[in-house]
């Protein structure tokens, strides 16, 4: 799927032809300069890597400088591979957030907020003491049963159990595009993409 990085702005609303107000999700989407092309001849497969955001050159290692410099482009955040674009792209190119059209469907990936160390509360929806979820019955948010006793002897994988929650890889998917503003290079989606604000997120079509 080809597709775009891009970097979430934030939230807000917009009002359509018939008065609805939508919620929808600012993203600053490219430019994004293609830093290597694979090919099959060479890689086995064939694919575009493109770069986003422009990093100092006192950040970057040796490897990434001279991998911009063979691209004649600056050492660059992050980098993504994206398969199945329609032309030919060569280093250098710039692709840009004019690769959407309004009103086709998009699908972004991102990285969701990290929550931290979390209870079976909140992080598997356990009712508490009034729905007495696994069996206990005076402990407000404690996890209850985690087993039997001398069989199976032991707690089953996959347990609900408190835990480090967030921070995972999510992909949205079918998010409508509702606007493309070229020379400010943002699109906006319908409904809400994965991270905090200013965190990268990447486009697929």
């Amino acid at each position: 799927m080809s597709g775009l990085i891009g970097k979430k702005i934030g939230m807000t609303s917009i009002f359509d032809e018939n008065g609805k107000n939508i919620p929808c999700t600012v993203i600053e989407a490219g430019p994004c300069i293609v830093t290597q092309v694979r090919t099959k001849e060479v890689d086995g497969y064939e694919a575009v890597q493109l770069g986003f955001d422009d990093a100092t050159e006192k950040s970057a290692t040796k490897a990434d400088l001279g991998h911009a410099k063979k691209a004649g482009t600056s050492v660059k955040r992050k980098v993504v591979e994206f398969k199945g674009f329609d032309k030919e792209y060569k280093l250098g190119d710039a692709i840009t957030v004019e690769h959407f059209i309004e009103g086709e469907f998009v699908d972004v990936s991102g990285t969701s907020k990290g929550k931290g160390f979390q209870g079976v509360v909140k992080r598997h929806g356990f009712g508490g003491v009034g729905q007495a979820t696994h069996g206990q019955h005076n402990r407000l948010r404690a996890p209850g049963s985690i087993g039997a006793a001398s069989y199976p002897a032991r707690v089953f994988k996959g347990m609900k159990m408190a835990g480090r929650m967030g921070n995972d890889s999510v992909k949205v998917e079918n998010l409508r595009v509702l606007k493309v503003v070229a020379e400010k290079n943002l699109l906006v989606v319908k409904g809400c993409v994965p991270g905090h604000k200013n965190s990268y997120v990447i486009i697929r079509k």
